[in-house]
C-alpha cells in the first residue's frame, strides 16, 4: 500500500508544539517540587517555537495528509492567534500556580495539548481531523477545570463540562457519520460537491446534529448552561482558556464546515443559525445584567459575544459577495474577541490575586488603588461593549454591516438592541472602578509580566481601531476557498 507523502514543513507548528508538550511532561517527572516553576518557561519556549514555525509558512499554500490538512492564510492566522492566547495564559498562570497548591507540570502539559488541538483545528479540512481537533481542545480542558480537587465547585464545574462535552461530541459524531453515509466522503470539499444531490431531509438532520454539537462547544443558547458554573469553579487561568481559546477553536471548526462543506445547502440550516444567534446574544446579555460575580458576568458576556459571532453564519446564501463579507466579519470578530475577552479575564484574576475578590462590589474605587489595573480592565470592558477607540467597535460594526448587506434587517436590529443592553453592565463596572469610593485604600501591585501582556493586548486593540486594515487585510487574505474534489497534494 502506497502511503500519501507528508509535507513535514506544513505540519511543523504541530510538531514543535507536540515536542514542547512532551518535554514539559517528561521534565516535570524528574523535578523536585521547588523547581516545578521551570515548566512555565519551557511551555513559553514551545509556544514561541510554534509561532516561529507559523511565521516560516507565511504565504504558503500547502495541502498534505491526503487532503485532510491545509496550510493557508486562514490557518496561519488562527495558529498564530492560539499561540498568542497561550502566551498570555502562561503569563496569567505563573503567579497563580507557582505557590505550589496546584499541579503546575500537569497544567502546563494539558494547556499545550489543548492549544495543539486549536492549532490542528485551523488546518483541519476533513470531518475526522476536525473531530479529533475539537476533542483535543475539550478533553484537556475538562481535566484542567478539575485541578482544584478539594474544591466542590471545581468538581461540579468539571463534571458538568464533562457530561455536556460527551453529549455534544456524541451528537456531532452522529451527524458526521450521517454526512459520510450520504456523501461517501469525509473531505469538506468533496462533501460540498456531493451534498446538494442527496435527500434534503437526511442532509438537514445530518447538519443539524453537527451544529448542535458545536453549539455546546461555543456555549450558544440553549446549550450554554454548563459555562458559568464551569468558569466559576475552574482555576481562573483555566476559565480564561475556556472562554477564549476553547471557544475560538469551536468557531474555527464551524467556519470550515459551514463556509466550506455545507454552503450549498445553506437554505436548510441558515434560519436555525439566525434564531440561535438572536437567542444567544439576548439571553446572555439579560442574565449578565444580574450578575454580581465578575467571572460569572464574563461567562454570560461570553455567551452573548458568541451570539454576535453566530450572526455571520446566518447570512450565508447564494450571493458570493455577501458570503465573503459575512465570513470576513466573523473572522475579524473572532480575532478581536480573543484579545479583549482574555484581557478582561486576566485583569479580573490579577485583581483577585492581589488583594481583591471576584465580587464586583470590591471593584469600587479601583482607580485610586491601582490606576494601571483599572485602566486596563476598563479598556477591555469598553472594547467588549463596542466603544471607540477600541477594536471591539469595529468587530460589532462589521458584523452589523454584513447583516444589512445580506438584508437580514431584523437580526441587525436585535444585535443593535443587545449592544445597548451589554453596554449597561460593562459600563456599570467601569463606573464603579472610577467613580465609587473604595472601601479599602491598600494599593494593588500587578505582576510585571502580566501587566506587560495586558498592555500589549490593549495596544493591539487601539491600533486595530485606529488602523483597521491591520485586521481587515488579514480577513481578506483568509477566505476559505474550495479546492474541488481532486485535491492536489504538496510534495515534502
Amino acid at each position: 500500500m502506497n502511503l500519501p507523502p507528508i509535507d513535514w514543513h506544513a505540519i511543523a507548528p504541530e510538531l514543535v508544539l507536540t515536542a514542547a508538550a512532551c518535554l514539559v511532561l517528561v521534565v516535570d517527572l524528574f523535578l523536585p517540587d521547588e523547581a516545578k516553576w521551570i515548566a512555565m518557561p519551557l511551555s513559553a519556549a514551545g509556544l514561541f517555537g510554534t509561532l516561529a514555525a507559523v511565521v516560516s509558512l507565511l504565504g504558503a499554500e500547502r495541502v498534505t495528509l491526503a487532503g485532510s490538512f491545509e496550510v493557508n492564510d486562514f490557518a496561519l492566522l488562527f495558529k498564530a492567534l492560539f499561540c498568542v492566547i497561550g502566551l498570555i495564559i502562561l503569563a496569567l498562570s505563573l503567579d497563580y500556580f507557582r505557590d505550589g497548591r496546584y499541579h503546575q507540570g500537569e497544567f502546563y502539559f494539558l494547556l499545550l495539548c489543548a492549544l495543539l488541538g486549536g492549532v490542528v483545528m485551523a488546518s483541519a479540512r476533513d470531518l475526522i481531523s476536525i473531530f479529533i481537533a475539537i476533542e483535543t481542545i475539550s478533553i484537556p480542558g475538562i481535566v484542567m477545570a478539575a485541578l482544584r480537587k478539594g474544591d466542590v465547585r471545581s468538581n461540579e464545574g468539571s463534571l458538568k463540562f464533562f457530561l455536556f462535552s460527551v453529549l455534544s461530541s456524541a451528537l456531532m459524531l452522529y451527524g458526521m457519520s450521517l454526512i459520510y453515509g450520504v456523501t461517501g466522503s469525509t473531505n469538506v470539499d468533496e462533501i460540498n460537491q456531493v451534498l446538494p444531490q442527496q435527500h434534503e431531509g437526511l442532509v438537514a438532520v445530518s447538519v443539524f446534529f453537527v451544529v448542535i454539537g458545536f453549539a455546546f462547544k461555543v456555549s450558544a443558547v440553549p446549550f450554554h448552561f454548563w459555562a458559568p458554573d464551569t468558569y466559576e469553579g475552574s482555576p481562573p487561568p483555566v476559565a480564561a482558556f475556556l472562554a477564549s481559546a476553547s471557544k475560538i477553536g469551536g468557531f474555527v471548526g464551524l467556519l470550515v464546515l459551514m463556509f466550506r462543506a455545507f454552503p450549498a445547502v445553506a437554505e436548510q440550516w441558515r434560519p436555525a443559525f439566525a434564531v440561535l444567534a438572536a437567542l444567544t446574544m439576548t439571553v446572555g446579555n439579560l442574565i449578565a445584567l444580574r450578575q454580581q460575580h465578575i467571572i460569572r458576568l464574563l461567562a454570560y458576556s461570553g455567551v452573548a459575544q458568541s451570539g454576535y459571532m453566530l450572526v455571520g453564519f446566518a447570512l450565508i446564501g447564494a450571493n458570493a459577495d455577501t458570503n465573503s463579507q459575512a465570513f470576513k466579519a466573523t473572522v475579524i470578530y473572532i480575532v478581536i474577541y480573543g484579545l479583549m475577552d482574555l484581557g478582561a479575564f486576566a485583569a479580573a484574576i490579577s485583581f483577585a490575586r492581589r488583594g481583591g475578590t471576584y465580587f464586583i462590589s470590591d471593584y469600587s474605587g479601583l482607580w485610586n488603588r491601582s490606576p494601571a489595573l483599572a485602566g486596563l480592565m476598563a479598556a477591555f470592558l469598553l472594547s467588549l461593549a463596542g466603544v471607540p477607540p477600541l477594536a471591539g467597535a469595529w468587530a460589532k460594526l462589521f458584523v452589523f454591516l454584513a447583516s444589512i448587506e445580506a438584508q437580514v434587517y431584523w437580526l441587525a436590529v436585535v444585535m443593535g438592541v443587545n449592544a445597548v443592553i451589554a453596554a449597561w453592565y460593562y459600563l456599570a463596572v467601569v463606573k464603579r472602578m472610577f467613580f465609587d469610593v473604595p472601601e479599602v485604600s491598600e494599593p494593588i501591585e500587578t505582576p510585571y509580566l502580566l501587566r506587560a501582556a495586558m498592555g500589549l493586548a490593549v495596544l493591539a486593540l487601539v491600533a486595530s481601531f485606529v488602523y483597521p486594515r491591520l485586521v481587515t487585510d488579514l480577513a481578506d487574505r483568509s477566505v476559505l476557498e474550495s479546492r474541488g474534489a481532486d485535491v492536489e497534494l504538496s510534495s515534502p
